[in-house]
């Protein structure tokens, strides 16, 4: 369960990572690239923020995650501006993809029987073995 603390901490780090992350993609000239924060969430000691990424088109993510992570120090120094009267310390960044809308998608192929994963098995993802 988040405090009411987390996720105003959350709610600051979302919006200033999509103005820094969307004007990234706009000075580095990728066109057709859109980037948006769909969630952030902080630790109980604010020490991390897990960052998720919404990337489109998504055939693109991997490459442009690369690309934010070797980038991850300045984004953060950046952020830190930004949010340095309501932040007294920045959280470390982890950044993710959000695969959740193409995990709807795939739940409702399934329901509409357009993709149906018992007669095809290899639409289900391999599940790691503890």
């Amino acid at each position: 369960m988040e405090t009411n603390r987390q996720k105003k901490i959350g709610g600051v780090l979302q919006q200033d990572l999509a103005d820094v992350l969307q004007g990234a993609v706009r000075d580095g000239g990728l066109k057709g690239i859109l980037i948006s924060v769909s969630k952030v969430s902080v630790t109980t000691d604010l020490s991390i923020a897990k960052v998720y990424l919404s990337i489109f088109p998504t055939n693109k993510a991997k490459e442009l995650l690369e690309g934010i992570e070797s980038n991850k120090a300045l984004i953060r120094h950046e952020i830190a501006q930004r949010t340095r009267h309501q932040l007294r310390r920045m959280p470390n960044l982890s950044f993710h993809i959000d695969d959740s809308l193409d995990y709807i998608e795939n739940i409702e192929k399934s329901l509409k029987g357009e993709e149906d994963p018992i007669k095809n098995s290899d639409l289900l993802n391999d599940r790691k073995k503890l």
